[in-house]
């Protein structure tokens, strides 16, 4: 009985001993090779993890930026050539260079400082900026639109116009619209006939005395003036004064 109970004992120890060896039979590889692709895959990478690849041969140099030709700039990537990136340096210069009287009136004109030409005309002008109108007013108190210019003219140019716009419109040359010039005179008809003048600048903005703000900016199409406008008088000026 004893030796009975024993070789049971062995045969059932050498069943489970089986379920432990390694697959090297042919049973066993075949029974590898009939696994699902996802089983395969799992095996591959785990024996990839085993055996890592690395990269050789890379370089890396650094960006010398007086040799780039180009910027990227923007999401779309859109490259700028390196003379436009020069002009906006040279702008940024330009406007760290500007005094508060370009930077004010290259806002009021709306344009850029290096587009304001006339800086002389634009001092004279910022004596009187602000003034308020008084009909028939002839000083910093209060001025009208022909004296304001009058005023202008003398101390920019040099040159006496008459008093009023009516005598200014017939001693200037009329030109075309589409020719002015900074310093040219606009006139308008806002209370009858030649009533109002005032002084081209650019950019389409004329600086005048206005009965409701005094001395300002105006644009030569605003509704209001665009309706009114009569024609550009244009007064020779001295040699030394023409641009």
């Amino acid at each position: 009985m004893f030796r009975t109970v024993t070789v049971v004992l062995v045969m059932v120890t050498l069943v489970s001993c089986s379920s432990m060896k390694p697959l090297n039979n042919a049973n066993d590889r075949q029974a590898m090779s009939s696994a699902s692709p996802t089983s395969k895959q799992q095996v591959q990478n785990s024996n990839n993890k085993k055996d890592p690849k690395f990269l050789n041969d890379i370089s890396v140099e650094p960006e010398n930026a007086s040799t780039r030709k180009t910027v990227t700039s923007g999401n779309n990537g859109s490259k700028e050539s390196s003379a436009d990136v020069n002009s906006y340096l040279n702008r940024s210069s330009s406007l760290e260079k500007a005094s508060n009287l370009q930077l004010k009136y290259a806002i009021l004109l709306n344009t850029e400082v290096e587009q304001l030409h006339d800086n002389a005309l634009l001092e004279h002008i910022d004596e009187w900026y602000g003034t308020r109108y008084r009909y028939g007013g002839t000083t910093k108190s209060g001025i009208d639109c022909s004296a304001f210019v009058q005023a202008i003219y003398l101390s920019a140019f040099a040159i006496s116009l008459p008093r009023t716009a009516r005598d200014q419109y017939r001693t200037s040359h009329i030109v075309s619209a589409t020719q002015m010039k900074t310093g040219d005179l606009v006139f308008f008809n806002t209370t009858g006939g030649i009533s109002h003048v005032g002084i081209y600048l650019q950019n389409n903005k004329f600086v005048h005395a206005s009965t409701s703000y005094g001395v300002t900016i105006s644009d030569m199409f605003d509704p209001y003036y665009l309706r009114r406008f009569i024609g550009v008088g244009r007064v020779d000026k001295p040699e030394a004064n023409l641009k």
